[in-house]
């Protein structure tokens, strides 16, 4: 539904004080009658580990337990991400959030939701109310929980955040361009100096084994996302309507986000295939008025105005914005005569209907047809099936563009021919079915070496379709590929956290041949038996590993010396190899040197064992995460993915600490077999409670910190012998 930006400015403010009123409203007598008898639909069973097993007669009912139970777990997140999707940071945060809010409203707000809801299907419209009287009976049965905004959640929020990811598409619009353009604020550009030395990559891991590749004869699927810990949470999710998944889901969303369900399994991976462009506007102003240049034409620039509210200690103020919009989407930057807008997809009731449907495909061809919704705009997709299926598509929502434009940078908006020309269809974009190999894998990598000699050929695809480079972990994942023939889910495991660090292989034989070449005897002298250590070391980490902390500490401060210098906007391998070929022996000795100073400062040695210092600790259920060397902590073997680890771990140094703590990487983590029955493995961070006074806050902890799974309970049987509590929503 196109609404009209301008007519609906007195709508908006219509809208905005009836919402006042609503989350003002106390919960009537009618809803929590209803409430109480949706909950009789309701069975949760918490099994050992605390995981929630929801049956519902519906799958209305199904999420409405669902969400009951996310709140349990941690309504903080199920909060937090609906205040960040509706744009309403600043009224917690306060002024620094304002171009945040500002950039989520200039795509989605209430009014459009709530207009796009009432053309909802009957049967996602029972689901979305659902989601709501989930979690307004879990309010209304726990007065103590005191939300920080909302109050009362509404069925059209799903609307506001239907991808997997909290901010989906939106995140590549920058904050500062928009504070700059709209906030009159001189324009922001970052200093190198300032980045972050040692950023963990974005992204996940998926593979697929065919069944000639296994040793039982079916298919396995790794599902591996690497998020922020706690981002989301493993659940099971079951009804009489045929809803019967397991998974991954984000906090306050209806869906499993990566998971499977008895005929199918699915893992999605961050995509870097072009599906948002920009386009330099040429603007000319003709009698007060602002029009944009479009073909032969004059456009007058649509305008839309925001009204957005800042937290200011007790008290908050409005701030209002005029935002401008022309044919190709929303205004982000600019100067002067040349404005820049950009476009990307704007389909939430598509996106919406696909993340859900697909969670209860019955196979390959069932799953394919879900996929030609073409709504998912940000992931790649790994997929395996009980049939013996395994498939690859790389993005799946994909512009036709005329080839002869560099479509990564800003297009001439008055230009026709850069008008998009329709969506490729499913079976054009870049994909990959049963190959040859036995085997798939996607790593946030280029898709023309998933399956080795069975990958795609780039020649076959417009270059905006897969631009994404190589990286260590895609190498790393068709290295252990390729050698097993017989996989089983423990092998499926062992090749995931295999320790092999490919980044390594590249870097230290250049540091190697710095120390022979150098002749300043004081610094050989030094450093002579910290490169005994990596002449004797094979590349892999290890918690007892004194090279891996050498390497990492090394490699570290030699990227950090050397950022001012790295090309702007190199890739992964990029990096390493001027890290490796474009530093002299001198930086790299010099380097080494100070790391070795900074271990015997911080731990009274160098020699020091990788899990001493690489650790895990969960002393608060905070979103904020806090650190303390003198509390609990237990080692981590694997490192950060940058330098070619499967198991990701970005762990660095907090404030009054010297160990390293990891807060992004390795989250929830599954390996699956689809025979006959359901075979499935898991762990996840700490545990599936963010209460510290609960008994699954940390109890899987140690095992994360291992890399060892428990068993996943899948059938209603073996939950029962395993359930820990029994109850309906509400008891």
């Amino acid at each position: 539904m196109k609404i009209d930006w301008i007519d609906m400015r007195l709508i908006f403010f219509i809208t905005l004080l009836f919402s006042a009123a609503v989350q003002a409203q106390k919960f009537t007598p009618l809803e929590i009658k209803n409430w109480q008898a949706r909950a009789n639909n309701v069975q949760i069973i918490r099994d050992t580990w605390g995981i929630p097993h929801i049956y519902g007669k519906t799958d209305a009912d199904a999420v409405f337990g669902l969400l009951y139970a996310q709140c349990e777990d941690d309504f903080t997140r199920v909060e937090r991400n609906y205040i960040i999707a509706t744009g309403r940071l600043a009224e917690v945060e306060g002024e620094d959030f304002v171009f945040h809010d500002l950039r989520a409203r200039m795509f989605m707000d209430s009014i459009q939701a709530i207009e796009l809801y009432k053309t909802l299907p009957v049967w996602l419209k029972q689901v979305c109310s659902g989601f709501a009287d989930g979690i307004n009976y879990y309010l209304y049965k726990h007065p103590k929980v005191k939300p920080l905004l909302l109050k009362r959640f509404q069925p059209w929020m799903p609307l506001m955040f239907s991808e997997g990811s909290i901010g989906g598409d939106i995140e590549s619009v920058s904050v500062h361009d928009l504070k700059q353009f709209y906030g009159r604020q001189p324009r922001y550009v970052r200093d190198r100096v300032e980045r972050e030395s040692e950023p963990e990559p974005k992204g996940s891991n998926g593979f697929a084994i065919a069944p000639h590749n296994s040793a039982t004869g079916n298919s396995l699927l790794l599902i591996n996302p690497h998020t922020s810990f706690y981002f989301r949470s493993e659940v099971h999710v079951s009804s009489e309507e045929g809803l019967n998944v397991y998974g991954a889901v984000t906090w306050g969303q209806f869906f499993i986000y990566q998971g499977f369900n008895e005929h199918c399994g699915w893992m999605h991976t961050t995509s870097y295939a072009d599906v948002i462009d920009e386009y330099k506007e040429t603007i000319v102003k003709k009698e007060g008025k602002n029009f944009y240049k479009y073909g032969s034409e004059l456009k007058p620039l649509t305008t839309k105005k925001i009204k957005l509210f800042v937290a200011k200690g007790k008290t908050k103020s409005a701030k209002t914005f005029t935002i401008f919009k022309t044919i190709h989407g929303p205004v982000i930057s600019g100067k002067e005569n040349e404005w820049i807008s950009i476009k990307m997809m704007q389909e939430p009731v598509k996106a919406l209907t696909q993340s859900y449907q697909r969670t209860k495909t019955a196979g390959f061809e069932e799953f394919k047809n879900v996929m030609k919704l073409q709504a998912n705009s940000s992931n790649n997709t790994v997929f395996a099936d009980s049939k013996g299926n395994i498939a690859y598509w790389h993005g799946n929502y994909i512009p036709k563009r005329d080839t002869t434009f560099d479509w990564s940078k800003p297009v001439d908006g008055s230009n026709l021919a850069t008008e998009y020309k329709g969506l490729h269809t499913l079976d054009e974009i870049v994909h990959l079915y049963n190959p040859a190999t036995g085997w798939l894998q996607n790593c946030n990598s280029t898709p023309f070496t998933a399956s080795a000699g069975s990958s795609p050929d780039p020649k076959d695809y417009p270059r905006y379709m897969a631009p994404d480079p190589e990286n260590a972990r895609g190498l790393h994942a068709v290295r252990v590929l390729k050698k097993e023939t017989e996989f089983s889910l423990d092998k499926l495991i062992a090749a995931a956290y295999d320790p092999y660090l490919p980044g390594f292989q590249r870097l230290i034989p250049s540091l190697m041949s710095a120390y022979l070449d150098t002749s300043v005897d004081t610094l050989k002298t030094k450093l002579q038996q910290p490169m005994q250590v990596f002449k004797n070391w094979d590349y892999r980490y290890g918690a007892n590993s004194i090279a891996t902390t050498l390497a990492v500490f090394w490699a570290s401060r030699l990227r950090d010396n050397m950022k001012t210098r790295i090309p702007e906007e190199s890739d992964q391998l990029s990096i390493i190899d001027f890290m490796a070929q474009s530093t002299t022996s001198h930086e790299k000795l010099e380097a080494l040197h100070q790391a070795v100073t900074q271990l015997e400062k911080d731990f009274g040695t160098w020699k020091l064992a990788w899990g001493d210092v690489n650790r895990f600790q969960r002393i608060s259920g905070k979103i904020t995460p806090e650190f303390d060397d003198s509390k609990l902590s237990v080692p981590v073997a694997f490192t950060s993915s940058f330098w070619g680890s499967l198991a990701a771990y970005g762990a660095k140094r907090y404030p009054n600490t010297k160990k390293m703590y990891g807060t992004v990487g390795n989250s929830f983590v599954a390996v699956v077999e689809f025979g006959d029955k359901i075979k499935a493995k898991s762990i996840v961070t700490g545990g599936s409670s963010s209460n510290p006074a609960s008994e699954h806050f940390f109890d899987q902890g140690i095992l994360y910190s291992l890399g060892k799974f428990k068993d996943v309970l899948f059938y209603k049987d073996d939950v029962l012998k395993s359930a820990e509590r029994t109850y309906k929503p509400g008891e």
